[in-house]
C-alpha cells in the first residue's frame, strides 16, 4: 500500500546536501545483512528524519537490490528525500547506452544515479585495466547518457586523495570531465579512510579552485576521523556530505550520519533538516540500530545514552547551577536526555539530582542525602554499581526516603538444586519460601539453570498475588567475578536486566555465591516492577 503524505522539501534549497548511504554502503559492515523489509524500514526511518537523499543500493547487481527499488516505487512515497540507484561507469571499450548495467540503473526509476568512477591512475591501469583517457572517457559518456535520460548524477570519485597524492593533475581531471559532462556533484572519495582533516581541507580547497565543480565529500573511518574529515571537507567547500547511520560501513565504518547533522545544524547553523526533526534524532538512530540487529553504542555522540551522562560529584555540583556548565548542548535538542550517574564517586548534588530525575523529593534534606551518599559508597565498596542499575539505587533512595525498603513480600528462604546425573543429563531445581499479603507461600520450580529455576519459583509463588509479574521478562544477565584473594571465593557481582513490554531497568546483587548473588537482583527485579505497575506495597 502507498503511503499518502504529501512531499515536503519546501525548507531547504539545493545549495546543501544530506546524502545517506546506510542501504549501500553501510550495508557492507560485518554483521549487518539487510533484507528488503529492512531496507525498506529503514528507508522510511530515514526519509522520516528529513535527509535529502537515500542510496537504496545498486539495482541489476543483485536480485534483492532491484527488488528493492521496485518496491519503494509502490510503497513510498517519500516526503523528504530523494531515492538514489548507485552504479557504476560504463564499461572499457562499450557504449553507455548500450551497458546492461546502465540500463539497469535507468530502470531502478530512480531519479538520481550515483556513479562511481575510479580517479587513481593506478586503479584504473591495474583494476579496469584500461588507459588513463578511456577512464575520462567511460566518465564522460555515461554522465552524459544518464543526464540525457533525465536523471540527476552524482559521480563517487572513488580512491580520489589516493590518487590525487599519486597524480594530482589526473585525478583533477576525472572531476573536470564528470562536471563538464553534466554531473550535479563529484564526490571526493577517502575509500581507504587514511586522511586526516587538515590534509582532507587543503585538497578540497585546491581542487575547488582548480576545477570549479560542485564538490561533496565521502569518508571512512579508518583513522577515527570520518566525521572531522567531512566537516573539514564543509570548511574547504564542499556542500554535499555522504554519511551512514551510526556509522555503519565495511571495516569500521564511515562518517556518521547523526554527529555530522547535529554538527551542521547546531555548530554551522546550517539549516538541513525539516522543522523540529533534529529532536528526532536519538529516536531515528536507535530505531535503525533495532532493524539491522546491532545494539545502540552507548557512547556515541549526541543519542547514546551515556552522551549526557554525569559521574562525577564534581559535575554534578556544576550541573546542579547550570546544567550547560558540563554540557555542549541541551540534550534536548537531539531527543536525548541528560542522566546521573550514582556511584562511589557521587557527592550530596549527584543524589539530588538523580532523585529529582526519578520523581522523588528530597526536600532539601542535608541528613538524608548524606546518608543516601555514605550508603552509596559503602555498597560501592563492597562490589555495587548503581551506575549500571538505576532501579537498584531508587529501591535503596526509597528505603532511606520513606524508612524502610518497599515490601509486596518477605523471604523466608530458597534453595537451588543442582543434579549432574550419570547419563550426562542435568536438572536444576529451586524451591522458595515467602509470605505475600498474610499468606505463607511454598513454590518450586524447574529451569534450564539455578538461577532460572529461580527465577520461575518466585513467578509460581507470587504470580496468583500479583498478576502483574505476568508481564515481567529477563532480558539480560551479567555475571562478574570482582578482584579479590580467594579463588572461587571471591566475590561475585550480578547485573539483571528486566522489562515489562513498555521500559527495562536493571538491578544488582553482589555476594560470595553467585546464586545469592543473583537472588538479590531478582529481588529487586520483581520488586521494582511491582512499583512500576502502581502496586501499593505492604507497608
Amino acid at each position: 500500500m502507498t503511503e499518502t503524505s504529501e512531499r515536503d522539501d519546501s525548507f531547504r534549497d539545493d545549495s546543501f546536501h544530506v546524502f545517506d548511504t546506510t542501504l549501500r554502503d553501510g550495508a557492507q559492515r560485518e554483521g549487518i545483512n539487510l533484507t528488503v523489509a529492512d531496507k525498506l524500514a529503514i528507508a522510511r526511518h530515514l526519509d522520516d528524519f528529513g535527509v535529502g537523499f537515500i542510496e537504496g543500493g545498486w539495482p541489476g547487481a543483485n536480485p534483492r537490490d532491484t527488488e528493492f527499488f521496485a518496491r519503494a516505487r509502490q510503497e513510498i512515497t517519500f516526503r523528504h528525500a530523494k531515492l538514489v540507484a548507485f552504479g557504476a561507469t560504463r564499461r572499457a571499450g562499450a557504449k553507455a547506452s548500450e551497458d546492461p548495467q546502465v540500463r539497469a540503473l535507468l530502470e531502478s526509476g530512480a531519479p538520481v544515479i550515483t556513479l562511481v568512477a575510479k580517479a587513481h591512475d593506478r586503479h584504473v591501469e591495474l583494476a579496469l585495466r584500461t588507459t588513463l583517457e578511456e577512464n575520462l572517457e567511460m566518465v564522460r559518456d555515461t554522465v552524459s547518457h544518464l543526464v540525457a535520460q533525465g536523471r540527476r548524477v552524482f559521480i563517487d570519485c572513488e580512491h580520489f586523495f589516493d590518487g590525487y597524492r599519486a597524480d594530482p593533475e589526473y585525478a583533477k581531471a576525472v572531476v573536470r570531465t564528470a562536471s563538464e559532462a553534466g554531473a550535479s556533484v563529484v564526490v571526493l572519495c577517502d575509500t581507504n579512510g587514511g586522511m586526516l582533516p587538515a590534509q582532507i581541507q587543503a585538497v578540497v580547497a585546491t581542487v575547488l579552485a582548480d576545477t570549479g565543480a560542485r564538490l561533496g565529500i565521502h569518508a571512512q573511518d579508518d583513522t577515527g576521523c570520518a566525521v572531522a574529515n567531512t566537516l573539514a571537507a564543509v570548511d574547504a567547500g564542499a556542500t554535499h556530505v555522504q554519511c551512514t547511520a551510526n556509522g555503519y560501513g565495511e571495516r569500521v565504518g564511515n562518517a556518521n550520519l547523526f554527529p555530522v547533522v547535529a554538527a551542521l545544524e547546531l555548530k554551522y547553523g546550517k539549516r538541513v533538516l525539516p522543522e523540529g526533526r533534529l529532536r528526532d534524532m536519538t529516536r531515528v538512530s536507535h530505531a535503525i540500530a533495532e532493524v539491522v540487529n546491532l545494539t545502540p553504542s552507548t557512547h556515541q555522540p549526541y543519542v547514546g545514552v551515556s552522551a549526557f551522562a554525569h559521574k562525577a560529584g564534581l559535575h554534578a555540583s556544576a550541573i546542579k547551577v547550570d546544567p550547560d556548565l558540563y554540557q555542549h548542548i541541551d540534550p534536548e535538542q537531539v531527543g536525548n536526555t541528560m542522566r546521573m550517574l550514582v556511584s562511589d564517586m557521587a557527592g550530596r548534588a549527584s543524589v539530588e539530582l538523580k532523585g529529582k530525575e526519578l520523581g522523588i523529593d528530597l526536600g532539601g534534606d542535608r541528613e538524608l542525602v548524606g546518608r543516601v551518599v555514605e550508603r552509596v559508597k559503602e555498597r560501592e565498596l563492597r562490589g555495587y554499581t548503581y551506575e549500571a542499575a538505576d532501579a537498584s539505587f531508587e529501591l535503596l533512595l526509597r528505603a532511606e526516603a520513606e524508612g524502610g525498603r518497599l515490601s509486596y513480600f518477605q523471604v523466608e528462604s530458597w534453595r537451588a538444586i543442582v543434579e549432574d546425573r550419570p547419563d550426562g543429563t542435568h536438572a536444576n531445581e529451586a524451591t522458595v519460601k515467602l509470605w505475600a499479603k498474610g499468606e505463607r507461600i511454598v513454590a518450586t520450580a524447574e529451569g534450564n539453570g539455578p538461577v532460572n529455576a529461580l527465577d520461575r519459583a518466585l513467578r509460581v509463588g507470587l504470580e496468583k498475588i500479583y498478576p502483574q509479574l505476568a508481564k515481567l521478562e529477563l532480558v539480560d544477565y551479567k555475571v562478574r567475578i570482582l578482584e579479590g584473594v580467594h579463588g572461587t571465593q571471591s566475590t561475585t557481582r550480578v547485573l539483571i536486566s528486566t522489562t515489562d513490554g513498555a521500559g527495562e531497568w536493571s538491578t544488582v546483587g553482589v555476594a560470595e555465591n553467585v546464586i545469592a548473588a543473583s537472588w538479590q537482583a531478582l529481588e529487586d527485579a520483581y520488586t521494582y516492577g511491582l512499583l512500576r505497575a502502581g502496586v501499593t506495597p505492604a507497608r
